[in-house]
Order: structure tokens, then sequence, then C-alpha cells
């Protein structure tokens, strides 16, 4: 079994939904440690796990869409509950979609709101018939 490990980080803006989270209710911000684990049984066609800048790319643009913002007002993410949880699967599912053509296995996402709080996603990456098409500019 191979593993790589991305680390990064997300500062934002957001608030909670629902009694239970008190005062997390009003606006608040907030810093995560966004840590990626790419797990796979092989190595790729050049002995790689996933290739390195593609993948990172792939996360900082996705990052870059939140960081330093209000999770609120973005249109993508208006009207849900943005909790580290739910960030988590959509973190996950935003990555997948970015690198399903140059990764096959499995992808962890895990936010670390605090030294003693994390939360951690994991699932298969979507395998992808083709590479998609470039975007144009």
């Amino acid at each position: 079994m191979f593993r790589l490990t991305f680390r990064d980080y997300l500062k934002c803006a957001h608030s909670l939904k629902g009694e239970i989270f008190g005062p997390a209710q009003l606006v608040h911000v907030i810093t995560y440690e966004v840590e990626t684990v790419f797990i796979t049984d092989e190595l790729d066609e050049y002995g790689l796990i996933v290739d390195f800048a593609s993948t990172q790319s792939a996360i900082k643009e996705l990052l870059g869409e939140m960081n330093f913002r209000n999770l609120d007002e973005l249109p993508q993410l208006r009207g849900k509950n943005t909790t580290t949880e739910w960030l988590c699967q959509y973190l996950h599912e935003g990555i997948s979609s970015r690198i399903a053509h140059v990764f096959q296995g499995t992808l962890r996402v895990t936010l670390r709101e605090s030294p003693v709080a994390e939360v951690c996603y994991e699932k298969a990456v979507p395998k992808l018939k083709k590479k998609p098409a470039a975007k144009k500019k």
C-alpha cells in the first residue's frame, strides 16, 4: 500500500445552522489544516502514486475558491450547513473530480480544527473513462 500526503490550510468564515451550534450560529472565522492522503496499491506508469504538480494544483484551485471568504456567501455553498464533516466530503468530491484522470485509488481528506479535533472523509476516487478537456482561457 502506497500513501502520499499533501497539507495546506483553509482560512474562511462561516456560520452554522441549528441551536446545537450555540454561538457558532453567528459568523465566525476558522482556520483548518487540510490534509489529503492518496492511497493506492500500485504505482502509475511513471512509478508514482499521483502526479505531484497536477494534484497540488487541483487542491490549491479548490481551496482558493474558499480561502479568505465567507462560505455563507459563496454561490456553490449557499444554503449548506458547512460543518467540518460536510466540508470534508465537499473537498473530497471537488478534489476527486479534478484528479480522477491522473489517480486511481482512495482519497482521504482530513480537516483539523485544532490539535484536539479533526474530521476525516475517505472514499475511492471514481474512475474516469477519459481525461477532461482543457479549460479555455
